[in-house]
């Protein structure tokens, strides 16, 4: 059984280089284009793991945090912020509002998909 990836991004590039390197790592990718595509498709679909940015219209990626964390889905899935901010503050935040990890963009493939894979047991 394969395991599904949501990755939440407003860049269509940045959705491109991870939907490439998760599927040739071997996971299912599904992507959505802001903070509020995001939120429904998670409480559609039944993803693993969720990547996500944090400057985003609609929805930031704290407010996508919160929403996860606070449905009826699964409130253990893993989150992974993928952004270019770096700051203690921002980080601290993101960890107070439920994530799991943070990743500075640009991202290295390898370590991703290694992170995934010890996050989702694959």
């Amino acid at each position: 059984m394969s395991v599904k990836i949501l990755a939440i991004d407003d860049s269509r590039t940045i959705r491109n280089l991870l939907t490439m390197a998760l599927e040739k790592a071997g996971f299912e990718v599904s992507t959505a284009v802001d903070g509020v595509d995001g939120v429904n498709k998670f409480q559609q679909e039944h993803a693993d793991l969720v990547i996500t940015d944090v400057n985003m219209p609609n929805k930031d990626g704290f407010g996508v945090i919160e929403d996860i964390r606070g449905g009826d889905r699964n409130r253990g899935v893993p989150v992974l912020v993928l952004t270019t901010e770096s700051g203690a503050a921002l980080k601290e935040r993101a960890r107070n509002a439920g994530a799991t990890g943070w990743i500075v963009k640009p991202f290295d493939d390898e370590a991703l998909v290694s992170v995934i894979r010890r996050l989702t047991g694959a």
